[in-house]
């Protein structure tokens, strides 16, 4: 009987482990993409008789996480 694949050989193997270094080495070369920074909205100013409640997106988040 006749085996469908080829026997793997020595010298295939070197080739496919040097291409994998060589790739490994030049994505560790390539220069790095650095995403940008957030952008942090404005905060807003405190009320001027006290309180400090005010419904933010924060706020209604959490309220649609509490419905039943």
């Amino acid at each position: 009987m006749q085996d469908s694949q080829p026997q793997p050989s020595r010298r295939g193997f070197f080739v496919g482990a040097a291409a994998a270094g060589a790739a490994a080495a030049a994505v560790t070369a390539l220069p790095r993409i650095q995403a940008p920074a957030p952008v942090e909205p404005e905060p807003r100013p405190a009320p001027e008789r006290g309180g400090g409640y005010s419904l933010t997106d924060h706020v209604k988040r959490y309220y649609k996480t509490t419905l039943v």
